[in-house]
């Protein structure tokens, strides 16, 4: 199966901090690949690289065929990018801050009003779809950007700790918006996490990232023969070196808690 998304090599420094090294990695196209890791692993900065919001220090690689640098506008037209933080316009309602996406991602005059009814339908926002997102719950919000990322039919879709914040029942309601989008067919999903249980739950193939560098990747049945251990999170934690404790720094954390305040 080809790969929608293939990184070699890449690396990406700060100053004298390396948050990413050398990571390869493959993702097929048409699955759903999970990028685990605590804060400050490095996934953010990744998943920013992938995106070309963020070029590269050295390495490469390519989405849905494209050089992310030398061919970045022909990544981000088949792209699309749901981040951490809360990007849907509160001030708007729901169908607006489609109809505002429709137009920043080129979506065809003619076709808007259709393909935004289908989002609404497939996230189930039917009946918020006129109201202000200011009134709208943490897992509503979540559900909008995914359908704002996915109206220009993108062959890649990336999400940045896609449930962080959210209460339990939300959490479901996306995790099912996302096996279906899987089970359709003809989008390969990128996600960020450190939930372990949606991990088992959504991803075909993980990997494992500490300290800027890929401990461990593969599908959840090669990991769990190569460790020996059950659960993932204990693959996790062997892989990491007890980075599950770590936390990240304050920087990550005050991030995390932002996000978790805005959403929830």
């Amino acid at each position: 199966m080809a790969a929608a998304i293939e990184t070699r090599e890449l690396t990406r420094a700060f100053d004298d901090v390396l948050a990413l090294d050398r990571v390869s990695l493959a993702a097929a196209a048409g699955t759903i690949y999970g990028l685990l890791g605590s804060n400050g692993a490095g996934k953010s900065t990744l998943i920013k690289m992938l995106t070309t919001l963020l070029p590269p220090t050295s390495g490469s690689a390519r989405v849905a065929g494209y050089d992310i640098v030398r061919q970045a506008q022909l990544v981000r037209a088949r792209t699309g990018y749901v981040p951490q933080l809360v990007s849907a316009d509160s001030q708007l309602t729901g169908r607006e801050n489609l109809m505002m996406s429709a137009r920043l991602y080129g979506v065809p005059r003619r076709e808007r009003e259709r393909k935004i009814a289908d989002a609404l339908a497939f996230m189930e926002l039917d009946d918020a779809a006129d109201r202000l997102v200011r009134g709208y719950s943490g897992g509503m919000i979540r559900r909008l950007e995914i359908a704002q990322a996915l109206l220009h039919g993108p062959e890649v879709l990336f999400l940045d700790e896609p449930t962080v914040g959210l209460d339990p029942v939300a959490k479901q309601a996306v995790w099912t918006r996302l096996r279906e989008l899987r089970a359709r067919g003809g989008t390969t999903i990128l996600l960020t996490t450190h939930d372990m249980e949606e991990a088992e739950l959504l991803c075909d193939h993980v990997a494992i990232l500490h300290r800027g560098r890929v401990q461990a990747e593969g599908t959840l049945a090669e990991l769990r023969a190569a460790s020996g251990a059950t659960r993932l999170e204990d693959i996790f934690i062997r892989a990491a070196a007890g980075a599950i404790e770590t936390g990240g720094d304050f920087r990550a954390v005050a991030r995390e808690r932002r996000t978790a305040h805005r959403l929830g």
